[in-house]
């Protein structure tokens, strides 16, 4: 894809398709309604004092099923297991999200796994483990420690028993959650300074299309290696306090995922 406006936004046709083949996104995002302000049950943040980085597994290159066969089973599993995935799915799985498939790409920076606007690599991918808190370093590919702690349950939060709830209470004992993060910032470093990288509502549209090639090669990789993946809504305002977040840093959707209840 060539590294231009233009061809950048053509991207968003196939990202419609993928989101046409789920029941909606609209659907998805609707399916857990996250409370909006922090409560006082939220835990205090601790920084990660004992946690080391993680080196992930070099990624697989072949394993799996075909592209082909993974779109026919794409689609959104919210009853997962709380059985952790391995070490090689883990690797798998990030890598295929926003890892790097070539060291070199456009005018110096490591070419990824999904799109940017202008290649300016907008996204931050936290992994919110039992553990703890981690940010994807896609070109070392590792595991960069941010805070101690089990926070599942404060990413998807919201009031009131119902099915959501029990999905909800899901995802707190779920190995593995993504939350999306776009950092403004780096639109001001990316290799082409095209004029819509100094609109704000350009730049929507551009980190939400980004967001959405991370998510569907999240799905197809799950699709592929039997997993099970959830796109969805998030606690915005506290995850943004959890992970202490600048002015310039947006929450924006979450994705968990693991292997099937």
């Amino acid at each position: 894809m060539k590294n231009t406006r233009r061809g950048f936004l053509k991207s968003a046709a196939a990202t419609a398709i993928l989101a046409g083949a789920s029941n909606g996104f609209a659907a998805e995002t609707d399916a857990l309604t996250a409370a909006q302000t922090p409560t006082p049950q939220t835990p205090t943040r601790q920084i990660a004092m004992s946690l080391k980085p993680i080196e992930l597994t070099k990624p697989e290159r072949d394993g799996g099923k075909s592209v082909i066969a993974a779109l026919w089973e794409r689609r959104t599993i919210r009853d997962i297991s709380d059985q952790p995935l391995s070490e090689q799915e883990l690797s798998n799985l990030l890598w295929a999200a926003w890892g790097v498939n070539r060291p070199e790409g456009v005018r110096g920076k490591p070419g990824r796994t999904a799109a940017t606007a202008s290649n300016s690599q907008e996204i931050d991918l936290y992994v919110v483990r039992p553990e703890g808190i981690y940010l994807y370093d896609g070109p070392a590919h590792r595991l960069v420690p941010k805070i101690e702690g089990d926070y599942r349950s404060e990413v998807g939060r919201r009031r009131g028993p119902s099915t959501g709830s029990r999905r909800a209470s899901r995802m707190a004992t779920a190995p593995a959650i993504l939350v999306f993060v776009a950092d403004l910032e780096k639109y001001k470093s990316a290799p082409f300074q095209e004029p819509g990288l100094k609109d704000e509502e350009i730049q929507k549209s551009y980190y939400n299309i980004a967001i959405g090639l991370v998510a569907g090669n999240v799905y197809l990789y799950a699709a592929s290696a039997g997993l099970a993946a959830w796109f969805h809504n998030c606690n915005k305002p506290a995850l943004t306090e959890l992970l202490k977040l600048g002015p310039q840093q947006r929450v924006v959707y979450a994705q968990t995922v693991g292997h099937p209840a």
